[in-house]
């Protein structure tokens, strides 16, 4: 009877000593949980305080912008007066041909012609400006537009330009070659352009922060390179953007285009610039878009875009 009642009693001390175990492993996975989770939540207070500092910044470059387009409407207005008023001023000067010296009127002719020149100069960039105006006040509003016939390697092209330039104001030491290889065949098609011109600038500020990232970590005569492209493949358009930095690593590969998820240290990436890119791409133009990497060479975006829209 005694040893009965030890072996019931050690069986008892050993269910219970189980059921603590298990208890202690469970909040252990609790507690790794909670971690976990307030890791996620202090990230997504970060980015989202990031996303409040980008609306603030966005309400300023309206602002700016703003102020810029009205004397930016005089330069480009008075430029175009300027070429119609030595349109003009030759009419007269010819009604006077045999008033003068023949050496002062080919003097005269030449600088009409440098003037005109000069004017047409600058209504051609005040134009290009103006454009860039109107892309950054369409960006600040965060509204879509209407779809309009688009060059896309005319945006392509532009939007390239204003990201590479960007990324040198805000560093001296960055730099990379480009190289654009557009295809002159495409004709213009339905976009809605400021929201497509975000896709490009995202992704090309992307790469190259991926290209300039390998150059500050690489230790012999590594060169950043972006490679900008475009096809005609009948009834779409591809856009292909290519950078050689580190890539993608495969276990993250899936979820680069997940709101919030990015590889960038804090305050360098909100991670909503792909996931954005994405919606705009295939929810909104019902074009595909695609990633081909390999982790320590190349990353390259491949852009679908069909030419007739839905």
């Amino acid at each position: 009877a005694l040893e009965n009642v030890v072996e019931e009693r050690t069986h008892e001390i050993l269910l219970r000593a189980e059921e603590n175990r298990l208890q202690a492993v469970e909040l252990a996975v609790t507690n790794e949980q909670l971690e976990e989770k307030n890791r996620e939540i202090i990230k997504t207070q970060e980015q989202l305080i990031m996303q409040e500092k980008l609306a603030s910044l966005g309400a300023l470059t309206a602002g700016i912008a703003h102020e810029i387009k009205n004397p930016l409407n005089f330069v480009n207005n008075f430029a175009e007066l300027s070429v119609d008023l030595m349109k003009e001023l030759r009419e007269d000067i010819a009604k006077q041909d045999d008033r003068l010296d023949p050496k002062t009127l080919a003097d005269i002719r030449d600088i009409l012609n440098d003037l005109e020149h000069n004017a047409l100069k600058i209504n051609e960039h005040g134009k290009r400006a103006d454009s860039i105006v109107r892309g950054m006040l369409m960006h600040s509003r965060g509204k879509s537009g209407e779809r309009m016939p688009t060059d896309i390697n005319v945006l392509l092209e532009e939007y390239v330009n204003l990201a590479y330039h960007g990324l040198r104001a805000l560093d001296n030491n960055f730099n990379i070659g480009i190289e654009k290889e557009f295809d002159k065949s495409i004709v213009p098609i339905d976009v809605v352009p400021q929201d497509l011109s975000r896709v490009f600038l995202n992704i090309v500020n992307n790469a190259c922060y991926a290209a300039n990232e390998r150059k500050k970590d690489s230790q012999d005569s590594f060169s950043p390179k972006l490679t900008v492209r475009t096809n005609n493949l009948g009834d779409k358009v591809e856009i292909r953007i290519r950078d050689n930095g580190k890539g993608i690593p495969p276990e993250i590969r899936d979820k680069i285009f997940e709101p919030f998820f990015t590889t960038k240290p804090t305050g360098k990436g909100t991670g909503l610039g792909l996931s954005l890119s994405y919606d705009i791409v295939v929810k909104q133009h019902h074009g595909e878009i695609k990633v081909d990497t390999k982790a320590g060479e190349y990353t390259e975006f491949i852009i679908l875009l069909p030419k007739v829209p839905r």
